[in-house]
């Protein structure tokens, strides 16, 4: 999840340049500008994090594996 104001694009673009195979996790450069993530998971694995709702408004989610961000995204909108 990204914080407010987070280029999504830039951000899915950086994050495949800076990936490293084979779990492309999240670049350590990257890191500032996201509110929580989780490792990578394979198909029919599960994962569960837990975090404090941000301050009110519309935030990104994206997975960052390369090519995956075009279709796997939404927002979490805290109310």
């Amino acid at each position: 999840m990204l914080k407010q104001g987070t280029d999504v694009t830039a951000f899915a673009t950086k994050a495949v340049q800076e990936g490293k195979a084979p779990d492309f996790e999240v670049p350590e450069s990257l890191l500032p500008e996201v509110i929580a993530h989780t490792k990578t998971i394979g198909g029919g694995e599960s994962v569960t994090i837990e975090f404090t709702a941000p301050e009110v408004g519309s935030y990104d989610f994206i997975c960052s594996f390369p090519g995956h961000a075009a279709m796997m995204n939404g927002k979490l909108i805290v109310e």
